[in-house]
């Protein structure tokens, strides 16, 4: 079995004990090499040691995880964040499509989370998907990236680029600014919630649509939305105020 070389960076001793010895007894392909309780010390450590795999708590004193990965430069490793439940940060990483594990650590979730970058670090080309979420913490107002899982690996999609979401069973449907269609798997539920801080607006069961890109309301019980791909879409009657409201803002 390959090992990895991996270094973790909590500035809780418990917690990294916990995850160290999680690693040792549940994924036996990763060696952890360093245990370190900063940034200052995080970045030593994966000078000295280049690791495969970091496992980056993101709320620290003096700096966040957030700060190493920009003091690193260039990321060459795949990164799993782990963090108490932050809002703002999940939505984040999910957007990037990154790894991340909420305190306290779920043992199958570590070992899920493991096992696929293990996969991924196997293969010719990785997808760093920890460089993805530092380039939209970096954009400011320019226009951010989500990472969507398709049947066949990834695709990286400006979030400005997508008109509307549809759900396909357990998948959703993406409906792109320049024509394209992806199937991705993730239900629509799921992006709802992680796109939720942009212009977005679930609308009905089956929609979510993008309000950049509505050009016309048409009145009715619910009503329907005409988009600027000319896709007429139904606002679901007890979606109409908050979508009418959303819309006036």
């Amino acid at each position: 079995m390959n090992k990895f070389p991996a270094i973790l960076v909590d500035d809780e001793q418990d917690s990294r004990d916990i995850l160290s010895r999680y690693l040792d007894k549940y994924c036996p392909q990763v060696e952890l090499l360093a245990k370190c309780d900063s940034v200052k010390s995080g970045l030593e450590a994966i000078s000295k040691h280049q690791p495969k795999i970091v496992f980056l708590d993101i709320e620290m004193p003096y700096g966040n995880g957030f700060d190493l990965l920009d003091q690193v430069g260039n990321v060459n490793f795949e990164t799993v964040f782990v963090t108490a439940y932050d809002n703002y940060a999940v939505k984040a990483l999910n957007q990037s499509a990154a790894y991340y594990l909420l305190k306290p650590i779920d043992i199958e979730e570590l070992i899920a989370a493991v096992e696929k970058i293990s996969t991924e670090l196997n293969q010719e080309d990785p997808i760093l998907h920890a460089k993805i979420l530092l380039d939209n913490l970096k954009e400011g107002d320019k226009p951010k990236k989500i990472m969507l899982p398709t049947m066949e690996g990834f695709e990286i999609v400006s979030i400005s680029d997508i008109i509307y979401c549809e759900a396909d069973d357990n998948f959703t449907r993406f409906h792109l600014a320049d024509k394209r269609e992806l199937l991705i798997c993730r239900t629509l539920k799921y992006f709802e919630e992680t796109l939720t801080d942009e212009p977005f607006i679930r609308i009905h069961r089956s929609h979510m649509i993008n309000l950049h890109y509505v050009i016309r309301y048409t009145k009715g019980k619910g009503g329907y939305v005409t988009m600027e791909n000319e896709k007429e879409l139904e606002v679901a009657p007890k979606k109409k105020a908050d979508f009418l409201q959303a819309f006036m803002r």
